[in-house]
Parts: C-alpha cells; sequence; structure tokens
C-alpha cells in the first residue's frame, strides 16, 4: 500500500504526475479518491499546496464580501479554506466526491463557517439544489473531467450557480505537461478554451500560467483564470 506520492516529470507523457498507478478499466471514483486521501498523508498528496498566493491573488481581486457564498469544488481536504477563514471568511462551501477528504476537512475545522455536501460534479445531485453563489473555486478538478458529456455537465453547474456579478475561478492544466495525474486521464487547457466554455456571460478578468511545485519537487504547468458572470 501506498503511503506517498511518486514523483514525475513534465515530459513523462502517459504517466501519473501526481504520483500512484495509472487506473485502468471501470472505475469508482469515489472509492478512488477515498483510498487516495485515506493512504497517504494530506501534504505528500501531488496536489498538495503550500503556496496559496495565486489563488488568494485571484480571490482578492474579487472583493466580494467576507460574508459572500464562496463554493470550493473537489475541495479534497484544501488549506486554502483555513487561509480563507483566517482572512474572515465565514460563509463557505466545500464538496467534494471524498467523503474521506471531507472528513478531513472537517475534523481541521470544524462546522461553524463551513457547509461540507459530499457530491459528484458530473452526476450533481445536491449541489442543483443550493443557493447560487458568489465565488466558484476549482483547483486542479475540471481537469479531470475528460469525457464530452461530464464536461457539459460541469459547466451547466457553473452557469447555473455562480450569481450574476458573481466570479468563477480556475486553475487547471495548461496545454503543456503529463497527460494522467493520480493514475487518471486528463484534460488540458488554455484560458481560450475556458472561456468558449463558459459562454458570453461570462468575462475574463484576468489569466496567467503558473508553475505549481509539487511536494517531491517536480514542476506542474497550469492556467490561473478569474471570470465574472454578467
Amino acid at each position: 500500500m501506498e503511503t506517498s506520492e511518486k514523483a514525475c516529470k513534465l515530459e513523462d507523457k502517459g504517466k501519473s504526475c501526481c504520483g500512484g498507478n495509472s487506473v485502468e478499466g471501470d472505475l469508482n471514483l469515489k472509492n478512488h479518491w477515498d483510498q487516495r486521501y485515506s493512504n497517504s498523508p494530506e501534504e505528500s498528496l501531488g496536489w498538495y499546496e503550500k503556496d496559496l498566493s495565486p489563488s488568494l491573488h485571484l480571490i482578492e481581486k474579487t472583493g466580494i464580501a467576507k460574508n459572500s457564498r464562496i463554493l470550493i469544488v473537489g475541495s479534497g481536504s484544501t488549506t486554502l479554506i483555513d487561509a480563507l477563514l483566517d482572512k474572515g471568511h465565514t460563509h463557505l462551501i466545500a464538496t467534494d466526491i471524498s467523503e474521506v477528504a471531507l472528513g478531513k476537512l472537517k475534523r481541521r475545522l470544524g462546522e461553524s463557517c463551513v457547509e461540507y455536501i459530499t457530491d459528484d460534479l458530473t452526476k450533481p445531485v445536491v449541489l442543483n439544489s443550493i443557493t447560487p453563489v458568489s465565488l466558484w473555486i476549482d483547483r486542479a478538478v475540471l481537469h479531470f473531467f475528460t469525457e464530452k458529456k461530464d464536461q457539459e455537465t460541469y459547466f451547466d453547474l457553473v452557469k447555473k450557480k455562480v450569481q450574476t456579478g458573481g466570479y468563477a475561478m480556475f486553475a487547471e492544466y495548461n496545454l503543456r505537461g503529463a497527460t494522467k495525474c493520480a493514475g487518471l486521464p486528463v484534460y488540458h487547457y488554455s484560458e481560450p478554451m475556458l472561456a468558449e466554455r463558459l459562454g458570453p456571460d461570462f468575462q475574463l478578468i484576468e489569466s496567467f500560467e503558473y508553475t505549481y511545485t509539487m511536494p517531491s519537487g517536480e514542476l506542474r504547468p497550469y492556467l490561473y483564470a478569474l471570470y465574472l458572470r454578467n
């Protein structure tokens, strides 16, 4: 049983750049992510983010009120939520397909300012009924949806759940790099690709490329982008 994430290089096409072996055949994604969070310390996971500054820069650029509803999709056990609480945000919603990940987050942060929703972004149930939010945050989730139908479901949900005057923030694999992460295939994005999927109601505020350093020290290229819902 693995207890830490394996390193890889960006040029390792076809290999997993977030550790672990490739996943083949019919996959239960909930079990896959539950096992990831059960078997490895959080700080060793290939997507663990020590430097939160790229995300915080875009969040601060929105200027939303501290009591605004913020939805962090595919949150895992991210420390971004800790940072937002420290900055005074009081209405955070963490959603993930993994109950194990959300359990770790809940034990660390409690329930006073954070709501926890276990749901699948490609087959949303609970998320369909939530009140629209002021900010949708996705760091390293969308790029796991490689099927067109799953991408369409995801973007339909974004359009329904980001209120007018609200924002959507993405941090995904850019057009360079490995083809797999955490044993799963990934889909790469450019800013124009995101803009096309979001449609004309979303206006680009800022985008930039960022090289993320994994806990192993290996590098991974990301695209960050922030959009305003008109």
